[in-house]
């Protein structure tokens, strides 16, 4: 993956003398999968810095964290004594026997478009190893801050992870519709089989995406459906659910966004299978339990 100097805020191109900035000298070279939108995005340092304000402000991002401490539990937890074992104490009132304290194995998870480590966080704090990745230095910078030592970061583009040995993870997350922003159907069915690689046999994948037909809730959201549709049929790279928006001071931030039977399609023909769906209501806020209510969104897990 190409690399400029982090810091660095103008640059000369090899082909012109004038001076721009970074991510627009850059944008010949993207990563495969990355829009222009996304990689002006991930070199923007003030919406790395401010990202944890924003999503303290946004439901979803107490509603998937609390998903993912159950799929997740804390590996440190003691494990239940057997039914109608005993249990002794010593004298100093600590349990023996069933009641002894439990050293799990080193368990990696993979925390994919981590972000400022949100979810990393989490799952350090479950006893869980983590591999926090994303595309962004400023982020990854966030993460550092923390300070947790359980977390590693690595900087890479999410369709381009050969580097990673396979079987090595016990699950991998994919939180706050990053699947979405991978750009091209082909590359996002890159990028689930090579988590479906990593993550070895019987691990959890747990990921959340934003619901296409959502947009029928209101006229603009329809109008933008509309939209989506004929560019999938009139140009060549956009599929259906492909969206370009102003977001957070960027003009073109892009998202895709799924229909069900295309993600079932996507998990299947990469090798994953549907353990649970979550559908969320039209904002994020909550779990919607009425299935047949247009949902905004889902949080799945596959294995």
């Amino acid at each position: 993956m190409p690399e400029s100097p982090p810091d660095a805020t103008e640059s000369t191109p090899p082909e012109s003398g004038h001076r721009i900035d970074r991510a627009k000298k850059a944008t010949w070279r993207r990563p495969i999968g990355v829009s222009k939108g996304t990689w002006r995005y991930v070199h923007e340092g003030t919406i790395a810095t401010r990202y944890d304000e924003f999503v303290a402000t946004t439901p979803l991002c107490r509603v998937d964290l609390s998903m993912l401490a159950d799929v997740f539990p804390d590996v440190r937890a003691p494990e239940a004594p057997p039914a109608g074992a005993e249990q002794t104490a010593d004298s100093s009132g600590q349990g023996r026997g069933a009641e002894a304290q439990i050293t799990p194995q080193k368990k990696w998870v993979f925390d994919l478009g981590c972000g400022t480590g949100r979810a990393s966080e989490v799952l350090a704090s479950h006893g869980y190893d983590v591999a926090a990745i994303d595309l962004s230095v400023p982020m990854l910078r966030q993460v550092t801050q923390r300070e947790l030592n359980s977390v590693a970061t690595i900087q890479a583009n999410l369709v381009e992870l050969d580097g990673i040995a396979s079987g090595v993870g016990y699950g991998a997350v994919c939180l706050f519709s990053t699947l979405g922003m991978i750009q091209g159907r082909q590359n996002r069915r890159r990028f689930l089989s090579h988590v479906r690689r990593i993550v070895s046999p019987g691990g959890r994948f747990f990921l959340h995406v934003h619901h296409r037909y959502a947009a029928l809730s209101n006229a603009p959201g329809i109008k933008q459906l509309a939209t989506t549709a004929l560019n999938s049929w009139t140009r060549s790279h956009w599929d259906f659910g492909d969206a370009v928006y102003a977001y957070r001071g960027l003009p073109d931030m892009f998202l895709h966004q799924f229909s069900r039977r295309e993600l079932i399609a996507d998990f299947s023909a990469t090798g994953w299978r549907v353990d649970q769906w979550v559908n969320l209501s039209l904002d994020g806020s909550a779990v919607n339990e009425n299935r047949w209510k247009l949902a905004g969104g889902f949080l799945i897990v596959v294995i």
